[in-house]
This record gives structure tokens, C-alpha cells and sequence, in this order.
């Protein structure tokens, strides 16, 4: 006898909290999530299909089950139209940041190479929190030639060379692969991204890792890497739209993934049109409702809906709640 394969829940994954030199504590404040203690935590994926950091499903009829499990398993349910890695994998990583140090003055390849195994990485960021004094840098400052950015390469003579912009909570940066950039202190993010972990650094502060060595400087792939045509913006604010239930503004449209903030007050309703999309909770409680049931919304969580979900709904529970839509792309 043949037995009915379950229709595929809502999938919230396992937190991996990542200690980084330029870590701290904030993320239990913004968006609010539980940390190990005493490290100073920089990143934490909530979405990986990654060797080094799987995903795994943390709650319900699949917990334990890697995302690269059901991604091989699956596919169609879970990603439908949604276009996987040339390796067959999920196609983004979905992290928060929390830089109480500035982050390396680094670069991400254009385009991938398997021969040297790097991977192209295009990325946005919203801010979800900033202090008054944190500044982001992106982009090479006008009039930098390719000549005087790759003498100053590898020192801090190359800061002057990138551009600084002031950034506020709310804003976002769109970085595509190629872009030189660093994120300063004093933020944190969320992060969308290929699924990617290739970065070449260029500069580091002068400091050292965790293990009181200076961590690996990379000129000559960052250079290779740079695009030193690019004409690139700062972070923005994005425009809102009223809505049925509230009010949404686009954050980012790329032939990788979409971006999409909303205010919900009452509830809003949304199809995945056979694309896997997750929801990210930036403040607030809500539920999640889907034909296999009802999930509850806290702060941080990050959920990933199936493609073969379709029709689901996103409902405030008490007060304005606040979310993102992340999209992936046929």
C-alpha cells in the first residue's frame, strides 16, 4: 500500500549563533533572541543550506530533518519555480548582524568559479538598528583609480578610498557582488544573501581574530574581485504603500530574491506563487496561518514557507507587528 506523503508545514529552523571578533549582545535587544552566553555574537543564520552550518528544523512533524535533506527530498514542494545553487542547494542565506566592532573593509566575487571554488555573493541589508555616530562604507569614493586603490590595498590607507555613508535604523543597502564594503560599529541587520560564504578582505583595523592572530588579508582576489565601474548608492529609506491590513515597501527586486517590509495591524494576506519565501519578524507577535495550521510569530524568528503552500496569511496579534518578506526568485 502506498502511503500519502504529509503536505510540507511552515519550517523554522535551529538558531546558529556565530562568535565573531567584531561581535556583542545586542541581538537579544534587536530583534530579540536568545544568545549564548558571555561570547560576543556577530552573526546568527537562521537559514543555511551550508556544510558548515546546516540548517536543521527546530520545531513540529520534521524537527531534526536537515534543509539539505528536504531540498534534495522535496525540491518541488519547497522551492517550486525558485531557482537553486548550481550545486542543487537552497539559494539564499538569511542571518542577522550585530557589529559592536566595524566589520572588515572586504569584497564578494561577481560570479562563481569552480575551479578555485569561490562563490559570487550579491546581498542587502536592512538596518535595524544604528547609533547615531555608525556609518557603513560602500563603494569606492569618486575619482579612486584602480591604480591608487590596489597600492593602498591591504592598509589603512584604502579606508579613504571607499565611500562612507551615515546610516539609520530602517534603511537598507542593496551590495551587489563586486562592491567594496564595510559595515560599521554600532548596528545591527538583517542580512539576505546568495548562498555564499567567499569573502576577500582587504583591510582589517589592524586587530587580531579570536585566536590573537591577525586574521588573512586577500589583495589580489579582492582586486580581481572589485568592480571598479560601478556607480553605487548608500543606504536608503524605503517607501511605504498602504495596504489592506497595514502597509508595505519593497526593499529590494534583484534576479536573486525580493525583499518586502510590512506593518501589519490587523492581518495580511499572501501567496508564495510557487516560490519559496520566508517571513523574518523584526518586532511584535502574530501567527502564521496555513493550510497545516497556525504558527506563532515572536521577534527573530525566521520562517520558510513552502511553495506548494500558496495562499497563507500573516495576522497581528497584539499591536503593529513587523516583518519581511523574503522572496526567492524562478
Amino acid at each position: 500500500m502506498a502511503f500519502a506523503i504529509e503536505p510540507l508545514p511552515p519550517l523554522r529552523f535551529q538558531r546558529r549563533a556565530l562568535e565573531k571578533v567584531w561581535g556583542g549582545r545586542r541581538l537579544e535587544r534587536v530583534p530579540g533572541i536568545v544568545l549564548p552566553p558571555m561570547q560576543p555574537i556577530g552573526e546568527s543564520w537562521e537559514i543555511s543550506d551550508r556544510d558548515e552550518q546546516p540548517s536543521v528544523v527546530a520545531t513540529g512533524p520534521l524537527a531534526g530533518t536537515k534543509l539539505r535533506e528536504l531540498v534534495e527530498r522535496r525540491r518541488i514542494e519547497l522551492l517550486g519555480r525558485a531557482r537553486a545553487t548550481a550545486g542543487g542547494r537552497f539559494p539564499l542565506l538569511v542571518k542577522y548582524l550585530d557589529t559592536s566592532q566595524p566589520l572588515s573593509v572586504q569584497v564578494h566575487p561577481i560570479t562563481s568559479d569552480p575551479i578555485t571554488g569561490e562563490e559570487a555573493k550579491t546581498e542587502a541589508w536592512l538596518f535595524l538598528h544604528a547609533e547615531p555616530e555608525s556609518r557603513v562604507w560602500l563603494g569606492l569614493a569618486p575619482g579612486t583609480t584602480r591604480a591608487a586603490f590596489a597600492a593602498a590595498a591591504g592598509s589603512s590607507a584604502i579606508v579613504p578610498l571607499v565611500r562612507e555613508w551615515p546610516v539609520r535604523a530602517g534603511d537598507v543597502a542593496f551590495v551587489r557582488g563586486g562592491t567594496v564594503h564595510a559595515i560599521g560599529a554600532g548596528v545591527t541587520v538583517l542580512e539576505v544573501q546568495e548562498n555564499s560564504d567567499t569573502t576577500h578582505r582587504l583591510y582589517d583595523w589592524d586587530r587580531v581574530g579570536l585566536d590573537g592572530q591577525p586574521r588573512p588579508i586577500h589583495v589580489e582576489p579582492a582586486l580581481r574581485a572589485t568592480n571598479f565601474a560601478a556607480a553605487d548608492r548608500g543606504p536608503e529609506q524605503p517607501a511605504w504603500r498602504d495596504v489592506v491590513g497595514g502597509k508595505r515597501a519593497v526593499l529590494a527586486d534583484c534576479p536573486l530574491f525580493t525583499l518586502e517590509r510590512a506593518e501589519i495591524e490587523d492581518a495580511q494576506d499572501d501567496d508564495t506563487r510557487d516560490l519559496a519565501v520566508a517571513w523574518a519578524v523584526l518586532r511584535g507577535r502574530g501567527r502564521l496561518v496555513t493550510e497545516t495550521g497556525v504558527q506563532e510569530l515572536r521577534p527573530g524568528d525566521v520562517w520558510l514557507v513552502p511553495a506548494s503552500t500558496g495562499h497563507h496569511r500573516i495576522e497581528a496579534s497584539d499591536g503593529t507587528l513587523s516583518v519581511v518578506r523574503i522572496g526567492t526568485q524562478p
